[in-house]
């Protein structure tokens, strides 16, 4: 079995960039929360909300890249391994 390896860097792709939009939106609420706690709000807040846009998009790289080395490791250690992954399909009538 051989996997596609620009489909799957793609589900990798979105995957952790949804991942990095989720730690973004931590990292910049939760900076204003403790900068706001200690009176501390300036422009390095304003930098926060940056990682709003930041992280997905350097998440989503470096996860689009880890999908193309791990599909292309996958599939080299499988031309002398040949392993087997059954993978259902639910669209797909018994």
């Amino acid at each position: 079995m051989k996997i596609k390896i620009f489909d799957f860097s793609k589900i990798h792709f979105i995957v952790l960039g949804f991942i990095g939009m989720v730690l973004g939106i931590l990292y910049s609420f939760g900076g204003l929360i403790y900068d706001i706690i200690h009176n501390s709000v300036g422009y390095g807040t304003l930098l926060a909300f940056l990682a709003l846009i930041g992280m997905p998009l350097i998440f989503s790289i470096f996860g689009f890249l880890l999908g193309l080395f791990v599909g292309i490791i996958f599939n080299f250690i499988n031309k002398y391994l040949k392993l087997n992954i059954q993978l259902e399909d639910k669209n797909e009538k018994i």
